[in-house]
């Protein structure tokens, strides 16, 4: 595989550990040391070094009092003579106002600040933001702008614009940036960030909101002053006292605070805040390279002309407008005009408006500022495709956050980002926002075709986000697993990005320990990391039992080993893929959608139970809350398979049952039975379906319901098995194939139709390929005693033959010299022996001896045959020694207790006495431990009592009679009588413990009476047997009682699970019962060492099917779980809280919809009272025409109507359509003049021709050339044809009047077909569009120099011949062109040339070459569609529609 070199994919995951601060954190105190100095290097502020006095005493002209300037400021010889200038006399020094910043009161979190210059780039800005304030890139910036002082907003409209603004900025992820200061549109802002931070918790992510606000006017800022930072620095809200100045908002969350070394100077922050924002919106979308950038949106709500202008700059740069209608001023007024033609939204008509939103406020408007903010107006209306208004009374607007989004997708689908590639960078987006609804709204439409390939981007971009709603969205629409993960190197590279986890840890580990191994062996060998690393780990989860999921390289230790049970073919399946990339990293929603994807679904979901619950024991100790989830999620993948295993057994138990012994390739060649056991899935096991399996394995050949009474007398009497007495399951498949036959048979004399083979291929069993015949005599017999039910009897039998004769043995015939009834035992026990050790190296399963033997150590009737065996030993190694003859028996008697209890172990497989041996296990340890708190009692008492009744007793075995065994005693009321004086008697006891089998007597006084203190020990009794009888046997009962009821419930699924050991092993003991079983060992030692055999592997557990049979069943299975998938999601939307999440989201959108209508009625009424104004004024004025007919007044004209006609309505349409259709220059009235700083006069729409009159008007004269006084005589000798422009002269043309141009258009056809049209395009950087390679023609030249520059001589002179030979060239425009240079004297006539070229010619591929030589030069050439959707100049655009229509193609 080309994968990442190892170094690489080391350092990559490392790093994602490191990115997570619960692996890696440093110390505030360190963090701020690396900050302080880096800001002190690269952040500055300004301050005025030049002093002069103001009308004001004692301020300078920078509005600082003169004790805030440096000595050097206020005498300044360097400036003798000067007038102070504000960018002149300012000067850089290092910030002192930095750190963070606390607001006080409740719930307020914790911003951070810095005073920085006007000048500062926006690199290091960015880089403050994201490397030392560890704020995420954004995947969308909002700007918010407007109204910078309070406004009214409606109540339903502010909380739509509060609501929206934090939802949209909460789930994608987005940077606010407002002015930050508590007023206006900012104090929104803030609020809609406070009530966020008070509804939620902060699971839920901090909304970031950057405040960018003059230094100069921010009120109290002295306390945020210290040259070495403020951490933090205490900032009160003080908004009666702060005058013309602003206070911070207290609920953003960042502050660049804006110095350009003035003070109450507002708008300084402008500059530095577009350029941030520019700057944001050219760094690429995510951490990965991409050619998709971060969106950055621009929402307005109320403002002046502030506002009108940052939306004007804003859309020339290609960024979207959010306006708020309702909201206020210049937004009221935007929103009524937009929509609208650019002919219809006329100057007097931007008045009307303006008059009506601001007020009184536009009493104070010049009439030439009123005609500069109509001209924008109308500028910002001709851009439809970057504007967008948020209305109430729309419901596709409904919310504010839809809005916002749907105006970036609006202008991503403007004719520059069309086709499919802008639609895949709208995907890009929405899956950066994680906005599902968007993508399905406005992206996965009808007119938007997709392919698998064409959503992988976005697929990857999801799975590494974890967004499973999208990934499942994606899915949905024609995302193809198998395509998606094809190559290798994707999958590698998700297991690269996959977050911090335990799983990642110990990849790096063994990356790093592979490292090392390689470094040893070959320092010069460097080996590419594969899949292999990851099959290593993950077989490691799986257990060794498993193959690697993943092809292992040759030089792989586990192909070295050359292990005859390893199978290194692997078989890719990118379903399995998908799920265990999902599972590993414990993310719940991702992995159920890809078990969704997953054909091995049964199998699969058993696996990841088992990594799951793998992963959370090793990450206990370290963090106990993701083992948790890990074991919930192990829970939640064994429900699944239990359900889709229920499914299909509920259809077909057969095929459920191959299901489960089935080989998977998927998951390490191990089967679903085998996943289950290893993963501890007793309720799996336990399942009905899965213990039919186990019954069906336990009765072997034979019929399952056969009764254990018939089995037991074709074991006394064998030729009964001959007889039909008991059924074999081959017979019961004969009776039913029968009866299938009979079936179709039957069908075909009611249909009449020979339907043999379909049938036969609905009703066969895939597993029976030959046809069923009955089992020879031979057969039955063998068949009967290789069941593993009458291998369980026989050795029953034997084992009870064993223990009678091992007790005649004890009891009866232990003779110095044994008998031949002990060493018939000896031969019996030496099977037994054999037979042990035969089940420790037997291994069927391939898990090797190591985890075998631990295996069989971890079985506590392997303990206890392995001890019965030891002390049996012992024993008679001691028999055989005269000396130590009894004591040998002795071991032998107690070894024969161990031997009755291993027989509990038979009774296992009993459903009613196994349940409750397992309780009583269960009771043996809580057993364990009372006794461990028992003897604390007994020895404390037992002690007490012995010193204080017996003095200095020397002999140890009465020592520990009365210590322990009396205090024992005294539990089960044996009450002792030697504590009480009055039931002493001295012959009982010895005096000096001279005799040893008396006790000693206690002391005695000069009566020869005890002298203990007897109402001390009655005392000690009493409260003892307080404590022991009463106490602690009550709490062991409790505690028995516990553990009954704990286990009761779930004795029977531990029966189950624990039946299938049992199973096993009489499935894979041999026929013979001990001592008879030596013969079959014997047999299989020659086989194996002399017939040199490999052992046989239980078909039963393990069967490998063939290509077509997995195909099948898998199919079967697929089908069963999505019944079991369909008929979950049902339950689900039945569900009674589903049900209570349905009723409240319809109650709440019953609400929005009440409120809304609330708002409407306000005007609805408003309108009534209008209507009936205007009825009542329509009365008068009828009864004033009346009255004036009466007297006698007659009128030339008809009265005209009250009501406006049909006819007037389609007259007053047809002459705004002839309005609309023309259409006057834009680019030549352009605010800026091309290339400089002068200003246009602003020139509104119907002002444009020259025969309107516009007496305002006064342009500036500018030519980049001077002109004489004779040329300045002769302006207005010429006109230009396109109207007015807003300035005069010749600008940057040549001369006066026209100055004539060609545009040659060089076209091909892009394929044979001839269905696309293009033409060689140069690309404008200023302008941001395409135009033609034309220019001014030199004296005696047929084309423009400029293509001579562009193409080199070579070509140019090849293109000049082909129009000198007659070739095909067509003249398809001449007039005017809209061009930026144009003046009112001076304008641009252009004639636009087709010049058609072959496409196999090899003009042609010349031209090819320099086409993909010019993508690295400054001015880049490239063939582009002749269609509507390509951006040029709008004569240009016309021209091009001629040549199309020219070339008879669609444009």
């Amino acid at each position: 595989m080309e994968g990442v070199s190892e170094p690489t994919l080391v350092q990559k995951l490392a790093a994602s550990i490191a990115k997570t601060p619960k692996y890696l954190t440093f110390s505030p105190s360190l963090q701020r040391c690396s900050l302080k100095s880096w800001i002190k290097e690269n952040i500055k502020k300004k301050e005025c070094c030049f002093y002069v006095q103001t009308e004001r005493e004692g301020f300078c002209k920078c509005g600082y009092p003169k004790d805030y300037h440096v000595e050097e400021a206020i005498m300044p010889e360097r400036f003798l003579g000067q007038s102070w200038e504000g960018e002149k006399h300012m000067r850089e020094v290092p910030t002192d106002a930095f750190g963070d910043i606390d607001f006080g009161g409740l719930g307020q979190n914790m911003g951070k600040y810095v005073r920085v210059s006007s000048d500062t780039p926006s690199d290091v800005l960015y880089h403050l933001i994201t490397e030392y304030w560890k704020l995420r890139p954004p995947n969308l910036l909002i700007s918010v702008t407007g109204g910078a002082k309070n406004f009214y907003m409606r109540t339903h409209l502010k909380q739509k614009f509060r609501r929206g603004l934090i939802k949209v900025a909460q789930s994608t992820g987005a940077w606010i940036i407002t002015g930050g200061t508590h007023t206006g549109v900012m104090k929104h802002v803030g609020m809609a960030v406070r009530d966020y931070t008070l509804s939620s918790s902060s699971a839920r992510g901090e909304i970031v909101a950057i405040g960018v606000a003059p230094w100069g006017t921010v009120h109290k800022r002295q306390s945020l002053v210290h040259p070495e930072g403020c951490f933090p620095a205490n900032y009160t809200l003080d908004e009666q006292s702060q005058g013309r100045l602003s206070c911070l908002d207290s609920n953003h969350s960042h502050f660049l605070l804006v110095d350009d070394g003035t003070h109450g100077q507002y708008g300084v922050e402008i500059g530095l805040r577009s350029c941030l924002e520019k700057l944001i919106g050219e760094k690429p979308l995510g951490n990965r390279e991409s050619h998709v950038k971060i969106p950055v949106v621009c929402v307005v709500l109320d403002g002046g002309q502030g506002t009108l202008n940052t939306i004007y700059s804003a859309m020339l740069n290609g960024t979207p407008c959010v306006v708020l209608e309702g909201s206020g001023r210049m937004a009221d007024v935007i929103a009524n005009v937009a929509g609208k033609p650019v002919s219809q939204v006329t100057l007097a008509l931007i008045q009307r408006h303006m008059k009506r939103f601001f007020g009184q406020e536009y009493e104070s408007f010049s009439e030439i500022k009123v005609i500069e903010w109509a001209k924008k107006i109308q500028d910002i209306i001709r851009m439809p495709h970057l504007l967008t208004v948020f209305r109430m009374d729309e419901d596709k607007n409904s919310d504010v956050d839809v809005a916002i989004l749907q105006a970036f997708l609006k202008a991503s689908r403007s004719e520059e980002n069309a086709g499919q590639r802008g639609w895949e960078r709208q995907l890009e987006l929405a899956v950066a926002w994680n906005r599902v609804d968007i993508a399905e709204s406005e992206i996965f439409t009808e007119e938007s075709q997709w392919q698998s390939g064409d959503l992988h981007k976005a697929m990857f971009s999801a799975l590494v986000g974890h967004k499973s709603e999208f990934v499942r969205l994606l899915l949905e629409n024609g995302v193809s697993i198998p395509q998606f993960l094809s190559e290798e190197e994707t999958l590698c590279e998700l297991y690269t990005t996959m977050p911090s986890c335990l799983f990642l840890r110990k990849l790096v580990k063994r990356l790093q320990g592979d490292k090392r191994r390689r470094s040893l062996a070959s320092p010069c060998q460097r080996r590419q990391v594969s899949l292999a690393t990851v099959a290593e780990v993950v077989r490691q989860l799986l257990g060794s039992f498993t193959q690697p999921i993943y092809s292992l390289p040759p030089s792989h230790e586990l192909i070295k080993m050359a292990d005859e049970n390893l199978d290194n073919t692997v078989i890719r399946d990118p379903g399995r893929d998908f799920f265990l990339w999902a599972v590993l990293q414990n993310n719940r929603e991702l992995a159920q959608i890809a078990w969704e994807q997953c054909r091995d679904s049964t199998a699969a979901a058993l696996a990841a139970s088992k990594i799951l619950k793998k992963l959370a024991q090793e990450s206990e100790n370290d963090d106990e809350e993701d083992a948790n989830d890990m074991r919930e999620l192990a829970n939640h993948y064994e429900k699944q398979a239990i359900g889709v295993f229920s499914e299909c057994h509920s259809w077909d138990d057969q095929r459920a049952q191959r299901l489960l012994i089935r080989i998977s390739p998927s998951w390490g060649k191990t089967t679903c039975l085998r996943l289950a056991l290893e993963a501890n899935d007793k309720s799996f096991v336990a399942h009905s379906g899965v213990q039919a399996l186990l019954t069906q394995i336990w009765y072997g050949e034979l019929a399952v319901d056969t009764p254990p009474w018939k089995i037991l007398l074709c074991m006394l009497f064998s030729p009964l098995i001959y007889t039909g007495f008991i059924t074999y399951r081959r017979d019961e498949d004969i009776e039913r194939e029968a009866l299938r036959k009979e079936e179709m048979v039957a069908m075909e004399s009611v249909t009449g139709s020979s339907g043999d083979a379909r049938m036969k291929t609905i009703f066969s069993d895939p597993q029976d390929s030959d046809e069923l015949k009955p089992l020879s005599c031979r057969a039955r017999l063998g068949s009967f005693y290789a069941a593993p039910q009458v291998k369980f009897f026989w050795n029953i039998a034997s084992y009870f033959g064993f223990l009678f004769l091992f007790s005649i043995v004890l009891m009866i015939d232990f003779q110095s010299m044994p008998s031949w009834r002990e060493y018939l035992l000896y031969i019996w026990l030496t099977s037994l022996v054999f037979e042990e050790v035969r089940q420790l190296f037997d291994d069927p399963d391939g898990f090797g001896f190591r985890r075998k033997a631990r295996m069989y150590i971890n079985d506590l009737w392997n303990i206890l045959d392995v001890a019965s065996i030891l002390l049996f030993i012992i024993g008679l190694a001691c028999r055989w020694t005269s000396s130590t003859f009894y004591a040998g028996k002795v071991i032998l008697c107690i070894d024969f207790i161990i031997f009755c209890l291993r027989l509990m172990a038979i009774f296992t497989i009993s459903r009613t006495l196994g349940p409750k041996i397992i309780i009583v296990k269960r009771m043996m340890m809580d057993l364990f431990f009372f006794m461990f708190l028992l003897s604390i009692w007994v020895v404390a008492y037992g002690v007490a009592k012995q010193g204080i009744l017996i003095h200095n007793e020397e002999r140890l075995d009465w020592i520990i009679r009365g210590a322990v065994y009396e205090p024992y005693l005294i539990i089960f009321g044996n009450v002792p009588t030697n504590i009480d004086n009055a039931e002493f008697d001295i012959s009982t006891c010895t005096v000096n413990g001279t005799d040893p089998m008396r006790p000693k007597c206690p002391m005695l006084n000069a009566n020869q009476m005890p002298a203990f203190p007897e109402w001390l020990t009655i005392i000690m009794l009493c409260v003892y047997l307080l404590f022991a009888n009463i106490l602690l046997l009550n709490l062991l009962i409790a505690i028995f009682n516990y553990t009954f009821q704990e286990v009761q419930d779930n004795t029977d699924t531990i029966w189950k699970f624990q039946r299938y050991e049992l199973i096993k092993e009489y499935h894979s003991r041999p026929a013979a019962p001990p001592p008879f079983i030596l013969l079959s060992h014997i047999y299989l030692l020659l086989r194996r060492f002399i017939m040199r055999q490999r052992p046989q592997k239980h078909k039963q557990f393990r069967q490998r099917l063939s290509k077509t049979e997995e195909e099948e069943l898998m199919s079967w299975e697929t089908f069963m779980r999505e019944n079991y998938v369909s008929t979950q999601r049902q339950e689900k939307s039945e569900s009674m809280e589903r049900r209570i999440q349905d009723t409240a989201d319809r109650v709440g959108s019953m609400s929005e919809v009440l409120e809304r209508e609330h708002d409407r009625g306000t005007t609805a009424k408003r309108l009534v009272q209008l209507e009936e104004q205007v009825s009542q004024s329509a009365k008068a004025l009828q009864w004033i025409m009346d009255t004036l007919k009466a007297q006698g007044y007659q009128s030339k004209e008809e009265p005209p109507s009250m009501s406006r006609s049909t006819e007037s309505e389609g007259h007053e349409h047809e002459i705004d359509g002839e309005t609309e259709k023309r259409q006057y220059h834009f680019h030549a009235r352009s605010f800026l003049y091309t290339g400089t700083n002068k200003k246009r006069f602003p020139v509104p729409e119907e002002k444009v021709p020259w025969e309107v009159d516009f007496t305002p008007y006064i342009a500036e004269v500018y030519s980049a050339e001077p002109i004489n006084e004779a040329e300045q005589l002769t302006l207005d000798n010429y006109k230009n044809p396109g109207g007015r422009t807003g300035i005069r002269g010749r600008g940057a043309l040549q001369s006066l009047g026209p100055n004539p141009i060609l545009d040659p258009v060089l076209t091909h056809w892009q394929d044979k077909d001839h269905s696309v049209l293009q033409f060689l395009a140069v690309w404008n950087e200023v302008e941001g569009c395409w135009s033609m390679p034309g220019g001014a023609l030199k004296p005696g030249e047929p084309l423009p120099s400029r293509l001579k520059n562009l193409l080199g001589d070579k070509l140019y002179q090849r293109i000049k011949a082909k129009l000198g030979d007659g070739s095909r060239h067509n003249t398809v425009y001449e007039g005017y062109a809209d061009d930026p240079r144009n003046t009112d004297n001076a304008w641009i006539e252009t004639t636009v040339l087709n010049i058609h070229l072959d496409s196999t010619g090899s003009l042609m591929n010349e031209l090819n070459r320099m086409v993909a030589t010019s993508q690295m030069l400054s001015e880049r050439i490239q063939w582009r569609e002749v269609s509507s959707k390509t951006p040029v100049y709008t004569y240009q655009r016309e021209a091009l529609r001629l040549v199309a229509k020219l070339h008879q193609t669609q444009f």
